[in-house]
């Protein structure tokens, strides 16, 4: 059996390393259009923060390992611009290869708009690891740097400009940033920026960049003026990398992404899809979405691999959660935002508590903002967050959980959490503040 997999990332081999041990005698060929397989994305940031000394801490595994340790046909520089899905070819420039089992995992890039001067030098986005060997190489220099977007991106690498020693604007097209928290919640982490010197522009559109002599950038131009910098991050989202698929008649969402069932399967027989550049059920929501993370995109890729040599797992689906820090704070979320709830139309009611994170008589509690949200003629937990300086990511997880069973909220009074005064009191925060139900 001839397997072929587009992308040399998490969820492309999560995919193979499935296929070559479920299948010993698979012939597996790897497609990357860069040159680094198998690497931590989520960890760029923190390169350019000093937090991680080097790039090779983030490679999971390098190309060689793949050849040589697992069989794999790990190619580099071969990016696919056509696939034919009657005669089950890919191909590309100089290649062409057939397959009988194909999966798309080609991930997504960076949106990057036809902005007037933005491939002047100075300007960047974060995605890959030569996106970041590059923008570290041109830091030299630089003391005024511009983020453009408020999304985790732009406040991951707006904290490691600041680490730095950089001074940093964000410009902010909407009245906040972190939209996909609840208003009173993003305020919290305007304020985490605020205090760390870092100037937000909110409700202001980029229209445009100016450059000096050297045709590097000097200015970001919005609506409501000009904003000095010396080098420009764009971090206003990402687009799956599907256009290459044109002509197949795989089914696309609207945003691109490739339309899967459970089992990772697009509606042409034998092509799968998996990672970022696919959508995933989302069990709040109980529809297809299409939110683009590590943990969804290692999970798919594994999921596919197993699908292809036919010992198939269905995928279950995702609740929304993530994680991010930010300075001295933690932002953690699951379910859906307010805003979210309502598109839905759900009816709605959330409950909101400030709480510490572990016994209050214990030295140095920290407090933690939590907020729940809950279907009024249910109780059904709809969505959760949760901030604070500590505990955050093991009460967001509990709340994950919660609303990947579908619990009630009244129901997470009777969890049977852990308890010791250096973690928690004997009632966790959580189950303080749904007691509030």
């Amino acid at each position: 059996m001839k397997y072929v997999i587009i992308g040399g990332d998490a969820a492309g081999m999560s995919a193979a390393m499935q296929i070559v041990r479920h299948d010993e005698k698979a012939d597996v060929t790897t497609l990357e259009m860069g040159e680094v397989y198998s690497y931590a994305q989520c960890g760029l940031p923190y390169v350019v923060g000093g937090v991680i000394d080097s790039f090779d801490s983030l490679i999971a595994r390098s190309v060689e390992t793949f050849r040589e340790k697992y069989g794999i046909d790990a190619r580099v520089n071969h990016e696919v611009k056509a696939v034919d899905v009657e005669k089950k070819v890919v191909s590309g420039d100089g290649f062409e290869i057939p397959y009988d089992k194909l999966l798309v995992a080609t991930g997504a890039s960076p949106v990057v708009p036809p902005w007037d001067g933005v491939n002047l030098k100075g300007i960047h986005s974060v995605k890959t690891i030569p996106d970041t060997e590059a923008l570290m190489k041109d830091l030299d220099g630089v003391s005024k740097i511009v983020v453009i977007g408020g999304g985790y991106i732009g406040l991951e690498m707006a904290e490691n400009f600041v680490v730095i020693g950089k001074d940093v604007t964000m410009i902010e097209r909407n009245p906040r940033l972190a939209g996909i928290f609840d208003e009173e919640f993003s305020e919290k982490i305007g304020e985490e920026a605020v205090k760390h010197g870092i100037k937000l522009r909110f409700n202001e559109s980029v229209e445009a960049f100016e450059g000096g002599d050297d045709g590097r950038v000097t200015q970001v131009v919005t609506d409501k003026g000009r904003v000095d910098a010396d080098l420009v991050v764009i971090a206003i989202g990402v687009k799956p990398n599907t256009s290459f698929l044109d002509g197949t008649g795989i089914h696309l969402f609207a945003n691109g992404a490739i339309k899967v069932n459970s089992f990772m399967e697009t509606n042409i027989e034998d092509v799968y899809a998996a990672g970022d550049c696919a959508t995933q059920y989302h069990r709040v929501k109980e529809r297809d979405d299409y939110i683009p993370l590590g943990t969804h995109a290692n999970k798919q890729g594994r999921l596919a691999g197993r699908a292809m040599v036919g010992a198939p797992r269905p995928f279950q689906g995702i609740v929304g959660t993530s994680i991010i820090k930010f300075f001295n704070l933690t932002l953690g979320r699951t379910g859906l935002s307010e805003k979210e709830i309502k598109a839905q139309g759900y009816p709605y009611e959330t409950i909101s508590a400030q709480l510490p994170h572990i016994a209050g008589y214990y030295p140095e509690p920290k407090k933690l903002d939590i907020r729940l949200s809950y279907h009024t003629e249910t109780e059904r937990l709809l969505g959760a967050q949760v901030i604070g300086e500590a505990g955050v990511d093991k009460r967001i997880d509990v709340l994950a959980t919660a609303l990947f069973h579908n619990m009630r909220v009244s129901e997470l009074e009777d969890l049977d959490l852990a308890y010791a005064p250096p973690y928690n009191g004997v009632w966790d925060p959580i189950q303080r503040t749904a007691r509030r139900l």
